[in-house]
């Protein structure tokens, strides 16, 4: 394909029992010094891994921010086509299903950073897992502006691996990063229908817990429990930062899993609703019935 991006290490893609959707680790070995983030042009000839088909559905379990210069191209993510073009940003967040247009040309800078990079405090101010948000933004003239010199000035400082010792070159691209983010972030709430109330640590803790957890937890009750605080206080909280209460925001969750897993995998039906946490194939098929007005079958055809 045209258009490429710094190239994974060495390490397969992983599966689910060898037929789910491959997911590809952050690169870390290939960074500079190792660091949690790499950011470079968008290269022709590279890819995340040698035998990694970007064409194809996949995950990365990192972050991805794509800075265009050139288009117009078409990219998949979560059963949405995005057009982007010159001038445009695609923020991918780790987990989403995505798949790269086959003839596009991707030209630009490409930022991927890894998960525990950043401390929980820019996290929550940069809104690194807010996937409420859309993935494609648009920013005007004097905001691209911005986010170039800010994108041109992060590159600067990851690439100077020589001027300080290692500790410190971590920390000065840990605050580069950050202020690059709180621009794209600040774009990225104002690409959405509304921007929401900001999140505290509270739900943050939620998000991260139903997010490691939800093929095996579907109880309200046991997250608030894990999370020690009482089923009211996380209900405000969640009802707060996402307008949903946490059973619905839990159950969100699962369907969009069972969906990734219907639409771009061939695992049996029973399977898919075993690996989102129903182990009885009639009971997942009435619970995704519900959520989405149609029956697994019917949603596997409809996307292939």
């Amino acid at each position: 394909m045209a258009g490429g991006f710094p190239q994974g290490g060495d390490g397969g893609g992983r599966t689910a029992d060898g037929v789910g959707i491959r997911t590809f680790p952050f690169p870390v070995e290939r960074s500079v010094c190792g660091v949690g983030m790499q950011i470079a042009p968008m290269d022709p000839d590279r890819t995340w891994r040698a035998d990694a088909l970007l064409d194809r559905v996949h995950r990365i379990d990192f972050h991805i921010v794509m800075l265009l210069d050139g288009g117009p191209l078409r990219h998949m993510i979560d059963f949405t086509e995005y057009e982007a073009t010159a001038g445009d940003v695609l923020w991918i967040r780790p987990g989403q299903v995505h798949r790269f247009s086959r003839d596009a040309e991707y030209r630009g800078t490409v930022l991927a950073m890894q998960p525990g990079f950043l401390p929980r405090a820019t996290v929550e101010a940069t809104g690194l897992y807010r996937y409420d948000l859309p993935p494609l933004m648009r920013p005007g003239p004097a905001r691209l502006a911005a986010l170039r010199a800010a994108s041109d000035q992060l590159r600067r400082e990851y690439e100077d691996a020589e001027t300080l010792p290692l500790s410190l070159h971590t920390a000065v691209l840990r605050h580069t990063l950050t202020a690059f983010l709180l621009r794209l972030a600040h774009l990225a709430a104002g690409s959405g229908d509304a921007a929401r109330p900001a999140e505290d640590s509270v739900f943050t803790l939620f998000r991260e817990a139903v997010e490691r957890d939800f093929a095996t937890n579907h109880s309200v009750t046991a997250y608030a429990d894990a999370l020690g605080y009482s089923r009211r206080t996380l209900a405000r909280v969640v009802r707060a930062a996402g307008g949903e209460t946490p059973k619905a925001f839990i159950d969100r969750r699962v369907v969009l899993e069972a969906k990734r897993l219907l639409a771009h995998t061939d695992l049996p039906i029973g399977r898919v609703g075993a690996a989102v946490g129903f182990p009885d194939a009639a009971n997942f098929s009435k619970f995704f019935q519900q959520h989405t007005d149609t029956a697994p079958a019917a949603f596997r055809a409809e996307h292939r």
